[in-house]
C-alpha cells in the first residue's frame, strides 16, 4: 500500500493544525485529525510531533481496517486499501457499525459497498471525501479528480 499517497489523501481530507481544535463532532483534535476526546491533553504540538502522531494513527487505522476486512482482494488493490484505511482513520472502531458495507467488501461486491458507504450519516458529514472513497472502492482505481 502506498503510504505516501495515503498520507497525502489524509492531509487533504483532515488538514493539519498544530493547535488544538474541536472537530465536527465537538471533540478536541490536533495535528492531522488526531482525536483527543472531550478533554485535551495537549494544546499545541510541533510539525515533527504532528508527523509522529500521523504515522502512528495511520498504523492504527490500518490495523483497524484489517480487523474488519479479511478479503485479500482489498489488500491487493492499492486504491481500495487506501480507501478502507482512510475510512478507518476517520471512524476508528466505529467502522464496525458499517455492517452492510463490510459484508459487501468482504464479498467483493464493490458497487454495493460504495452504495452502502454513501447511504450513511458519515457520508453526509464528510461529503466529497465519502464520494471519492466510494469511487475508489467501486472502481478499484485512483479517483477521477484529486481535490
Amino acid at each position: 500500500m502506498d503510504r505516501t499517497k495515503l498520507k497525502d489523501e489524509l492531509l487533504r481530507d483532515e488538514g493539519r493544525r498544530l493547535k488544538v481544535y474541536r472537530d465536527t463532532q465537538n471533540f478536541y483534535t490536533i495535528g492531522v485529525g488526531h482525536f483527543l476526546g472531550s478533554s485535551p491533553r495537549m494544546t499545541e504540538i510541533t510539525q515533527d510531533e504532528s508527523e509522529a502522531l500521523l504515522e502512528r494513527d495511520m498504523d492504527n487505522a490500518e490495523t483497524t481496517a484489517w480487523s474488519f476486512v479479511k478479503n485479500p482482494d482489498v489488500w491487493a488493490n492499492d486504491p481500495r486499501a487506501r480507501a478502507l484505511i482512510n475510512m478507518a482513520f476517520n471512524l476508528g472502531y466505529r467502522l464496525r457499525e458499517f455492517e452492510k458495507f463490510l459484508a459487501a467488501v468482504n464479498d467483493s461486491q464493490w458497487e454495493q459497498a460504495a452504495v452502502e458507504m454513501l447511504d450513511s450519516d458519515w457520508s453526509k458529514q464528510v461529503g466529497e471525501r465519502a464520494k471519492r472513497l466510494a469511487q475508489m472502492v467501486a472502481s478499484g482505481t485512483e479517483p477521477a479528480e484529486v481535490a
